[in-house]
C-alpha cells in the first residue's frame, strides 16, 4: 500500500514541505515528470519550487508510455547526474504517474524495462517516488502496476515495489480536464469496480473498496445534485478506492482486450476500456447496462469501427496480447478460462468494435 497520503483542496501547495525530509543533498535532485499540457501553465508550475539541480521534464501524453521511453529517461538521469535522484515525482494522469513509477524502479534494477514486464520480476525497491494526479479515474496513484507498451506486448511492471511512497490528492488540480477525458478516465474507475466485484479473486478487503468506488461512480455520473467541486472530490476518492480494489483482486475482460487495442492501434487505456466494455453484456450484463445509461446521460459517442479494416494477422496480434494476461482471465472466468475464451471468441468480439 501507499505509505503516505495527503488529501485536500490546495494540498499541492504543501509539496515542498512534503519532499524536504527526503532530499539527500545538493547533487541528488528531485526529478519532476509533468504532463506537457501544463507547459506554460504558471497556475500549476509556479508552485513547483526547484532547488539545487532539481529538474522538470514535460512528458508528451498523446501516446501511452513505451519501455524504450522509460529506458531513455533512465539513461538521461544516469548520464546527467553524479548521484541518484532524491526522488521522482509524477504530476499528471495515469501516463505520467506510470512513467514516474517505472523510472524509479529502473534506476535500481539493472537491464531494460521490457525485461520486467509481468508480475513480481522487480527484486529491488525503487528510489523514493511521489504521485500527484491531475485527473481522476485511472487508479495509477495507488496501483501496484505501470502500463507500458514494449516491443512484444503491452503489460505493466507489477510488483510490491511499484506503488508510490507518497501521494498528494488535490482535487483542484483536476479542474481543467476536458469532458470526454473526464468521462473516459472516470469509466476506467467504474470498470475497475465492475471487474473486481464480479471476479473470482474477490475477497472482503477488495470488495469493501470496490463497493465504495462503485457507489461514488453512480453518484457522480448518474445524479444531478453535486456541485462541480463535490464531484471532483468524490471522483478523486472513487479513483483511489477503485485502484485499491483491483490491487487486492484483479481486473477482467475489458482490460485484457483493451490492452490488445492499445498495443496494435495505440488506443489510450481509458477510451479503450470504454470501447470494449460497451460490448461485454455477456460477461457483465448489469454493469454494461449502467455504463450505457451513463454514456447516454453525458452525451458520449464512442469511436465506431476501429477494427473494421484489420487483417487476420492484426487480429491475431491483439489476441496474443490479450491472452497473455492470464490473471485477468482467471479473475473474470475462473481457473478453466481457456475452455471458454478461444481465439475465435475474441476475434468475434473485436470485430464488433
Amino acid at each position: 500500500m501507499v505509505s503516505k497520503v495527503v488529501f485536500g483542496r490546495g494540498s499541492f501547495n504543501q509539496l515542498e514541505d512534503i519532499l524536504a525530509p527526503n532530499r539527500k543533498g545538493r547533487n541528488a535532485p528531485f526529478i519532476y515528470y509533468v504532463d506537457d499540457v501544463f507547459k506554460g501553465n504558471h497556475w500549476l508550475t509556479s508552485r513547483i519550487r526547484l532547488s539545487y539541480k532539481d529538474k522538470i521534464i514535460y512528458v508528451p501524453t498523446k501516446e501511452e508510455p513505451k519501455t524504450s521511453q522509460i529506458d531513455k529517461y533512465v539513461e538521461d538521469i544516469i548520464l546527467e547526474f553524479s548521484e541518484l535522484p532524491s526522488g521522482i515525482i509524477g504530476v499528471g494522469g495515469g501516463i505520467v504517474m506510470d512513467i514516474a513509477k517505472a523510472v524509479s524502479l529502473m534506476l535500481t534494477n539493472k537491464g531494460e524495462s521490457k525485461d520486467y514486464q509481468g508480475w513480481d520480476k522487480i527484486k529491488h525497491p525503487g528510489i523514493y517516488h511521489v504521485g500527484i494526479p491531475t485527473i481522476s479515474g485511472t487508479g495509477a496513484e495507488v496501483s501496484r502496476t505501470t502500463i507500458l507498451t514494449g516491443p512484444e506486448r503491452k503489460l505493466g511492471i507489477n510488483s510490491d515495489y511499484t506503488p508510490f511512497d507518497q501521494v498528494v490528492l488535490d482535487p483542484e488540480l483536476t479542474k481543467g480536464v476536458p469532458k470526454n477525458q473526464w468521462f473516459y478516465t472516470g469509466m476506467d474507475c467504474y470498470v475497475h469496480c465492475i471487474e473486481s466485484l464480479n471476479g473470482t479473486y474477490l475477497n472482503a478487503f477488495s470488495q469493501s473498496y470496490g463497493e465504495k468506488a462503485l457507489s461514488l461512480c453512480k453518484e457522480i455520473f448518474l445524479e444531478d445534485n453535486l456541485t462541480k467541486e463535490e464531484a471532483q472530490d468524490k471522483l478523486m476518492m472513487a479513483s483511489w478506492h477503485g485502484g485499491m480494489s483491483i490491487a487486492y483482486s484483479q481486473v477482467g475482460v475489458a482490460h485484457a482486450m483493451s490492452y490488445g487495442l492499445g498495443y496494435l492501434l495505440g488506443v489510450k487505456h481509458g477510451i479503450g476500456n470504454c470501447i470494449v466494455f460497451d460490448h461485454l453484456e455477456e460477461y457483465y450484463p448489469k454493469g454494461v447496462a449502467l455504463f450505457k445509461e451513463m454514456k447516454q446521460k453525458h452525451n458520449i459517442e464512442l469511436p465506431q469501427g476501429i477494427c473494421a479494416n484489420l487483417s487476420q494477422q492484426e487480429f491475431d496480434k491483439m489476441i496474443d496480447v490479450a491472452l497473455s494476461l492470464e490473471p485477468l482471465w482467471e479473475n473474470a472466468i475462473g481457473k478453466h478460462w481457456q475452455t471458454e475464451i478461444t481465439r475465435e471468441k475474441l476475434t468475434d468480439l473485436y470485430k464488433k468494435m
